[in-house]
């Protein structure tokens, strides 16, 4: 009988075996049962990758990263979580010095929350309504290193709506955000009530905000996001 059997580590025709590659492990975090399901089934079907667990909130995700309870290469966020969104993730592990190779996984297509993500470190992002394709070719530039994101304009990343700011306007919100009402603004920088409303409404209209509630919840999450504006 002529024909070469195969034997353990090797090929039928004699050769050596070439090992398995090894799979790169994909931890995802996402809310949305659906959404999981069909990237587990995704990545149970290409040869790359290993699902090795998938968690519904951000606190979790934080607590797995900490204590390397689930190790992975990769780890794909959706920007939606049960408890909060990837941006806060994302500025924790910053806050935390946690280092992981983070793909957000957007279902929207916002591009502030694009920059916002690349601002906090995220090293790839993809859109759910795209190509598979182009989910798992942003993975394997992540887990050889690189960054993998839509194309934006790279000189305007850390354009926010604060940046936009004078100096004045910023010192403005940050009282606000302290509790000063306008009569109490008015007297420590002695110009009229008038004036500061005056100043009040320009500063609206730069943040896009619509009232001091608005101002003040936008100015919480950037300084929470931002560590240059922790240093005020």
């Amino acid at each position: 009988m002529d024909r070469a059997w195969k034997h353990q580590g090797e090929h039928v025709d004699g050769k050596a075996a070439q090992p398995a590659a090894e799979k790169f492990k994909v931890l995802v975090a996402e809310r949305n049962p659906l959404v999981v399901a069909a990237l587990g089934d995704m990545i149970s079907r290409d040869g790359r990758f290993e699902l090795v667990g998938s968690l519904q909130n951000g606190r979790d995700f934080l607590e797995a990263v900490a204590a390397k309870s689930m190790p992975f290469d990769v780890a794909v966020l959706g920007w939606r979580l049960s408890d909060t969104d990837s941006g806060e993730v994302l500025a924790e592990m910053q806050r935390r010095s946690l280092p992981a190779r983070v793909v957000i996984f957007s279902n929207d297509h916002d591009v502030a929350i694009l920059k916002q993500c690349v601002r906090l470190g995220a090293q790839g992002y993809c859109y759910q309504f795209e190509d598979p394709a182009i989910l798992f070719d942003t993975l394997m530039a992540v887990v050889h290193g690189r960054i993998c994101i839509p194309y934006i304009d790279v000189s305007k990343i850390n354009d926010t709506p604060l940046s936009r700011l004078t100096t004045r306007e910023r010192e403005l919100l940050a009282v606000l955000a302290d509790g000063w009402t306008n009569l109490q603004i008015a007297a420590r920088t002695g110009i009229s009530e008038n004036t500061v409303k005056y100043h009040l409404k320009n500063l609206y209209d730069k943040l896009e905000v619509k009232n001091r509630a608005m101002a003040v919840a936008l100015y919480a999450s950037e300084k929470n996001r931002t560590p240059s504006l922790n240093s005020r």
